[in-house]
């Protein structure tokens, strides 16, 4: 997928960046549009996906107006999550069906959708951006996004000293593919957002440790610099 582009909408309404993906894929799928890989970052909002539960959000309604929190039900997989500055998001709107996400014998072909494979393919690429800052991290078998092991989650000074001895999710991933094959949502890396906002929800409905590059990273990369490696690392990872 070499003819693909990348628009940086900077910090953006979470439901002005939701209408914009619908507009964008309607026109992808009609052929008026090349795949288009949209980054940015969000206000504080928490958002939950078709699997929601709404006891996992923990503050009520006068916390949340008062830390300035909106609260959105999507069309995306999983459950409730946080977005807010500080934290990359990325919403691939790309079409699925001529992509060849698995190889080798018994692998998806031409007119075939992995849904799955695409889910790994985005947390290869984030795990190999990671990789560039020298934080080391992985998949979770049965779970989706990225996440950094105790030993890696050790160098957390605020984390709590039992959280320290836990994996802890860096990135989150929730997607949805439309009825013409054309992805929506993405991924959210934690680069160096206020994590106290993570008091506020169980995140994807899973009571773990969630943690962030400046957590890891003294000091911390920028989101400009973040936003550059995603670009080349989503390039190389879905020119196949």
């Amino acid at each position: 997928m070499e003819n693909f582009i990348v628009e940086d909408l900077g910090l953006i309404d979470y439901e002005q960046a939701w209408k914009l993906q619908d507009e964008y894929a309607a026109e992808i799928a009609e052929g008026k549009r090349p795949p288009t890989l949209l980054l940015l970052e969000h206000p504080h909002v928490y958002t939950f996906g078709r699997k929601g539960n709404a006891e996992n959000l923990l503050w009520n309604e006068i916390q949340l107006k008062e830390k300035g929190i909106s609260t959105h039900w999507v069309d995306r997989g999983g459950d409730v999550t946080y977005h807010g500055p500080g934290q990359l998001v990325g919403y691939p709107l790309i079409p699925l069906t001529p992509l060849r996400l698995s190889h080798g014998e018994g692998g998806w072909g031409e007119g075939k959708t992995d849904y799955v494979g695409y889910i790994r393919k985005l947390e290869e690429m984030l795990i190999g951006v990671l990789m560039e800052y020298g934080v080391v991290s992985g998949q979770r078998s049965g779970k989706t996004g990225v996440w950094v092991q105790a030993d890696v989650h050790s160098r957390c000074v605020h984390c709590s000293p039992e959280d320290r001895k836990k994996p802890a999710k860096i990135a989150a991933i929730g997607v949805k593919v439309d009825v013409h094959g054309v992805t929506r949502h993405g991924f959210a890396l934690n680069v160096n957002p206020d994590m106290e906002y993570w008091n506020g929800i169980i995140p994807c409905g899973l009571p773990e440790p969630v943690v962030s590059l400046a957590d890891l990273l003294h000091p911390a990369p920028s989101i400009p610099d973040v936003k550059e490696k995603i670009k080349n690392a989503f390039r190389t990872t879905f020119s196949a």
